[in-house]
């Protein structure tokens, strides 16, 4: 495959990773870790089922490691449950944008790696700036309109840990670089199973009543957090890191729009300020993985499936 179609592969995982936040709140009334639990268990599936067609992917696990498994079960778990959470909690539109300040996050901390090329710049203190400020202009939405700030502030600080969650797990696996990328289904299968023990000492189960429930979770699992993870894996090896990369920033702004495509957000000016701050400071921070300098740089993955 060329490097123009496996980055096109890579891609596909964007437009899913968009849709999570719709297929949230859709399935909204299903306990976080149940959620999480269930919709691991389809992600988790199509691994799987890969590696029982694959014998080479199976012998491949040999490399993996303990404190892989803790880093990738953690990272998945931790992040998952934060973002239900503040989706449940909160304006859906508002938590998702704050949550989708992990691409931002990611190049501060990508500073902090050993080895990793450079350090902290102009440009990644002022994008930094720009998408704090959406961020909080995002938060006072709710305050403008005269909604309810106080009590969806569980929703925005559970955001603001998902996006601290994910962003530092996304670094921290480039110190497991040759662990195969096989082990995702082994993660995502670990990952349902601790979300099971968690949802029954923590959690009263809740069954999905209607259909839209019902699809929203299906459609979850194989998506968002399924099929995802294995195509972004795969453009991540052999497509363009740097487009890749940026492409992963404009989500809030595909994210938002499908929310407010649904009836599930309103459109507001402010909101499209805020989603237009974050994406820019993103996009801004992450400069020098366009530059042409960088072309031969290594690039830090996004999404856990790079592991």
């Amino acid at each position: 495959m060329s490097l123009r179609a496996a980055t096109g592969v890579g891609l596909i995982a964007v437009l899913l990773w968009s849709s999570l936040a719709t297929l949230t709140v859709l399935a909204k009334g299903i306990p976080p870790f149940q959620l999480e639990a269930m919709s691991f268990a389809l992600g988790a599936l199509i691994g799987l089922v890969y590696l029982v067609i694959r014998p080479q992917a199976r012998r491949d696990l040999r490399q993996l490691t303990w404190p892989a498994v803790l880093l990738g079960v953690g990272g998945l778990l931790g992040y998952h449950f934060f973002y239900f959470l503040s989706l449940s909690s909160a304006p859906p539109l508002e938590a998702n944008l704050i949550n989708y300040l992990w691409p931002l996050l990611i190049v501060l901390f990508s500073a902090l790696l050993p080895g990793e090329r450079g350090k902290l710049r102009w440009n990644h203190l002022a994008g930094a700036l720009l998408a704090l400020g959406g961020a909080v202009l995002a938060m006072m939405q709710g305050r403008i309109h005269g909604a309810d700030f106080s009590g969806a502030v569980l929703g925005y600080a559970a955001a603001l840990a998902a996006a601290l969650t994910w962003s530092a797990y996304s670094v921290l696996s480039r110190l497991f670089a040759r662990v195969p990328s096989s082990a995702v289904a082994i993660y995502c299968a670990a990952t349902s199973f601790a979300a099971v023990l968690a949802h029954v000492t923590a959690e009263q189960t809740v069954w999905p009543l209607s259909a839209t429930q019902w699809m929203s979770i299906i459609l979850m699992g194989l998506g968002p957090i399924g099929i995802a993870f294995y195509v972004w894996d795969y453009g991540c090896k052999h497509g363009d890191l740097r487009v890749l990369g940026a492409a992963a920033y404009f989500a809030p702004l595909l994210s938002s729009a499908l929310l407010i495509a649904f009836g599930l957000a309103e459109a507001t000016p402010i909101l499209w300020i805020a989603a237009s701050a974050i994406t820019v400071g993103a996009l801004l921070a992450s400069k020098d993985l366009l530059s042409s300098r960088s072309a031969n740089a290594p690039s830090i993955s996004a999404k856990p499936s790079a592991v």
